[in-house]
């Protein structure tokens, strides 16, 4: 007899792997003190702002960001799903559903996942499907029965609410392919964590590291259990277990709260538990009992744990699949930690996160997010389908391109992100994104102006927070002095009216406190007014030109930080020069005079501050907005930048250093110019000329096109130095935002050539949920979860005329 199989509602453009294969090969990192975790990365779970947790492609849970903007890494065997079948018949089976045993030799009861190559006739044993904010696990060859795992958090487009929560869900599939009937048993045990993720050293000393980046030592409680205690409970069809902490006092803070995880019963599904368990053991009280029928003792016990001691939960579900029937089964995973601290010692700032909008703020709402999960999953399962859709059904986008303009989407999630709750100045709450876990502190302005995109064009009410966060603090100054990594001089950390480079960072106060980065005189650079101006005229167009009142609230920091900048046209040109530094976002490459790169996003943010003047004054005729200067400056500028700068085919890199290097990201404010509907910075036949000569030296002459394109090379795609870093290496974002450029001047088969083969570099390489900043042709990269990459949604962007 043939019975029909479900249909598995798995995209065909997935990043997929062979569950628990490894690589031969993967890329590691060019410089040791950065961070490489290796390339078991897989999609993170969880809300924007929430924390979230990693689970690998071999099935264990292994990144842990559940402390706004740390990062721990670290696998945790009892956090895992198992299996129980019993055919009719035939003897029973069960694996714990991971390829890797604990390195500590604890639960060495269990049966660990066969990997790759491992499973029946020597088949692979299941593959690993990953499209952001949903992967799939598909169990193949070991079981009889089909099993399947869909795993979400829902994230969706344009929601501000459950894209906050900090929950996830595990859908399970099971199908009887077979004449006989199987009893199958899904067990998930987790252990305890509550109170491990916060700093154990409360005022961490900040040292420079060799790159000259300023860090900090985070040291989570991890392991540290004391008190706590787990909880059976049943509420209605709902069961589950409450993971919680013996409390000392009524205030609650920072990794104090609760954990939980649930499944469904009814007259169908039998449910079993066993609330207290040593996940230091060997596991047999645990496994010798479920390996042995699917069940567990349903034992209670909600002792705290000693000190030392660890404690896990276990719940199980079986039933029995008569031949060509199909089961759905949830799980539900959450967490409510809801106060993130910053600062250090007596100075410590504590913010609510923005589900607690929602939830409440007491840490004691696990079981509620858990009913509403339960209640919601199908809901927020279709309302991510919905918004995937019909990108996935664009039949002139390549599966590798929809592939990863989702999948780049999890630094959204992963990037240490921080969402607070609403308050009455900020009603969408504050929001912040890593620059990268080696660069650790918020939303980098150079580096935005490319990886925003993606959040500018899904979620622009959280964008437009962080730029409101920018011009509040474009006014403000800190005299501070501090040492400056490059060089070795001495600089204040922020002039008043200098745009301030980043956020600050999760020891001190984000937001409050910027310009964490010490690496750079960032009050020198170049590029950061106008990259503000750009993209406060860029979030307003993006959202139908019609927000008066958000340009109104930048339009003072456009006019001071305008100013700041042009303080640098020392020759009064009406170009700011760069001095000879690197003072602008390749911070290792020294540009003279007037340069290709920051004239032309100087020119951008003339005409975006004149449109934005225009639109205020016609809405507001009683306002100030003088855009005089604004136009004579451009005026000035836009000759002698062609004048001075193109050579024929393409911009010279600067005015003064002689250099015939081709600089890959020369036209960049040329680009936003045409993305904002102004007038064209440079003349259309210089742009293609420019873009041509970029693409044949940077791209395919440089390493034969495999890699992508450099970030500068001579015309012949030969290094001006062979020992440089910033121009030899691929940057994955700027790449990105070169090839939105190129499809914009009717390139596009030449843009999608280029960001394949970027693409290929991050997901053949190891590198997937952990994109870099840069790749090089060693096979090296630096400074991984980057923000910068989320730029391929420029691409889309420009597709769509969006």
């Amino acid at each position: 007899m043939i019975y029909q199989r479900p249909r598995l509602e798995i995209p065909e453009c997935t990043w997929k792997r062979p569950i628990g294969l490894g690589w031969d090969k993967p890329y590691t990192v060019r410089y040791a003190s950065n961070l490489d975790d290796g390339p078991w990365h897989g999609m993170p779970l969880g809300g924007f702002g929430a924390g979230c947790i990693g689970r690998s492609p071999r099935g264990d849970f292994n990144l842990w960001h559940l402390n706004g903007g740390e990062h721990v890494f670290r696998s945790l065997p009892a956090c895992q799903f198992s299996v129980f079948e019993q055919p009719e018949d035939s003897p029973a089976q069960a694996y714990a559903l991971c390829t890797e045993p604990p390195e500590d030799g604890s639960l060495s009861r269990w049966q660990w996942y066969p990997k790759e190559g491992t499973g029946d006739k020597g088949l692979g044993t299941g593959t690993y499907h990953a499209l952001y904010p949903r992967s799939w696990f598909v169990y193949e060859n070991v079981f009889q029965a089909e099993l399947t795992c869909e795993q979400f958090s829902p994230i969706w487009a344009g929601n501000y609410q459950e894209t906050s929560y900090p929950t996830a869900v595990f859908r399970w599939t099971a199908y009887n392919p077979t004449d006989k009937p199987i009893t199958i048993s899904i067990m998930l045990t987790w252990q305890n964590v509550v109170g491990w993720f916060t700093n154990a050293i409360k005022s961490p000393e900040v040292r420079v590291r060799d790159d000259g980046s300023p860090v900090y030592e985070y040291q989570p409680r991890w392991g540290d259990s004391t008190g706590n205690l787990n909880q059976w409970i049943s509420d209605f069809h709902r069961v589950g277990c409450l993971l919680d902490r013996v409390r000392l006092h009524d205030e609650i803070g920072e990794g104090e709260g609760q954990l939980a995880i649930a499944t469904v019963t009814n007259p169908s599904l039998e449910v079993f538990h066993h609330s207290r368990w040593d996940p230091a053991s060997d596991g047999g009280d645990i496994w010798d009992i479920f390996a042995c029928n699917g069940t567990l003792s349903d034992r209670q016990d909600e002792t705290p744990a000693a000190p030392g001691e660890q404690i896990a939960s276990a719940i199980a579900v079986r039933f029995t699949l008569k031949p060509g029937r199909t089961r759905y089964v949830p799980f539900i995973l959450c967490w409510d930690f809801p106060v993130m601290e910053f600062g250090t010692g007596d100075s410590i700032t504590k913010y609510y996160r923005r589900y607690t909008d929602f939830f409440g703020r007491n840490g004691t709402n696990a079981w509620s997010i858990i009913r509403t999960a339960l209640k919601q999953d199908d809901t927020w399962r279709d309302s991510i389908r919905e918004w995937q859709q019909p990108i996935l059904e664009q039949q002139d986008l390549p599966s590798w391109f929809k592939m990863a303009l989702f999948n780049e989407l999890y630094l959204l999630c992963d990037g240490g992100t921080l969402w607070t709750a609403a308050s009455e100045l900020d009603p969408i709450g504050q929001f912040g994104v890593l620059e990268c876990l080696d660069y650790r502190w918020y939303e980098s302005l150079d580096v935005r102006l490319y990886g925003s995109f993606a959040l500018a064009m899904l979620w622009p009410k959280l964008d437009k927070a962080v730029l409101e966060a920018f011009a509040r603090a474009i006014p403000t100054g800190d005299d501070t002095p501090r040492i400056i990594g490059y060089n070795q001089a001495q600089a204040i950390r922020k002039a008043a009216n200098a745009t301030p480079h980043d956020l600050g960072a999760p020891n001190e106060h984000p937001w409050e406190k910027t310009n964490y980065t010490s690496y750079q005189d960032c009050n020198l650079w170049k590029d950061l007014p106008c990259d503000f101006v750009l993209q406060v005229y860029r979030d307003f167009v993006m959202t139908g030109s019609t927000d008066i009142q958000f340009l109104g609230e930048c339009w003072d920091s456009i006019v001071k930080t305008l100013a700041y900048v042009k303080e640098f046209d020392l020759d009064g040109d009406g170009i700011p020069e760069n001095s000879g530094a690197p003072d602008q976002t390749f911070d290792d490459w020294r540009l003279q005079g007037l340069s290709a790169y920051c004239g032309g996003l100087w020119l951008a943010a003339l005409e975006s501050a004149i449109a934005i003047g225009q639109i205020l004054a016609e809405n507001y005729p009683d306002g100030e907005y003088n855009t005089t200067n604004y136009q004579i400056w451009l005026d000035q500028s836009q000759s002698l930048y062609q004048q001075k700068l193109w050579n024929g085919k393409y911009y010279r890199l600067d005015s003064e250093s002689g250099s015939d290097i081709v600089m890959a990201d020369q036209l960049c404010g040329q680009f936003y110019a045409r993305w904002l509907g102004l007038p064209d910075i440079v003349p259309v036949e210089c742009i293609q000329s420019t873009l041509k000569t970029v693409y044949e030296s940077c791209f395919l002459k440089f390493n034969n096109g495999l890699l992508g394109a450099a970030n500068g090379v001579k015309p012949d795609g030969t290094p001006f130095n062979p020992n440089a870093t910033h121009p030899l290496e691929v940057w994955t974002g700027i790449n990105f935002g070169l090839a939105a450029f190129m499809v914009q001047m009717g390139m596009k088969d030449e843009a999608f050539q280029m960001t394949e083969a970027v693409v290929r570099q991050v997901y053949d390489n190891g590198l997937q949920f952990r994109t870099p900043e840069a790749i090089t042709a060693a096979g090296t990269f630096r400074a991984s979860h980057y923000l910068r990459a989320m730029a391929i949604w420029a691409i889309y962007g420009v597709l769509t005329k969006f």
